[in-house]
């Protein structure tokens, strides 16, 4: 059976953004806890970031594929971090570098660097629980 075509014709995700505090310490002129804008990047993006952590090495006449993890977790970081912009020349020059993707490292403790990435994670739906998949399944049964 052939389902409505329209159901599929959706817009980009790429515009939804959701604020969250990932720190106290991040204060504005009231002393008000200024949020991190996350945003959701699209399948494509990510393989693009996928393709950029990953190196190609010639062994033994074999052109062996390298996945380095780190750094794919800093360029996901990068492009899923609206605000504070990371590539801001101001913000590198606080924190001593001209890496936009070590800023992000050296601005935040390793609690608040897990908050924010928590929260990529839960916007872009990674990750997602087996009761998650479970509800959408049922959902979609329904």
């Amino acid at each position: 059976m052939m389902r409505d075509i329209k159901a599929f014709l959706q817009p980009p995700i790429m515009g939804e953004t959701k604020e969250i505090i990932v720190s106290r310490r991040f204060l504005d002129e009231e002393g008000n806890p200024v949020p991190f804008k996350v945003r959701v990047i699209d399948q494509e993006t990510n393989d693009k970031i996928i393709e950029r952590a990953t190196t190609r090495k010639k062994i033994n006449g074999t052109v062996v594929q390298e996945f380095d993890n780190a750094r794919y977790g800093k360029l996901l970081v990068q492009a899923c971090v609206v605000e504070p912009d990371f590539g801001n020349a101001e913000i590198c020059a606080y924190y001593k570098t001209a890496d936009p993707l070590e800023v992000p490292g050296r601005m935040l403790s390793v609690g608040e660097y897990n908050r924010m990435v928590k929260a990529i994670k839960e916007i872009n739906e990674i990750e997602t629980s087996d009761e998650d998949v479970e509800a959408l399944e049922d959902e979609a049964k329904n």
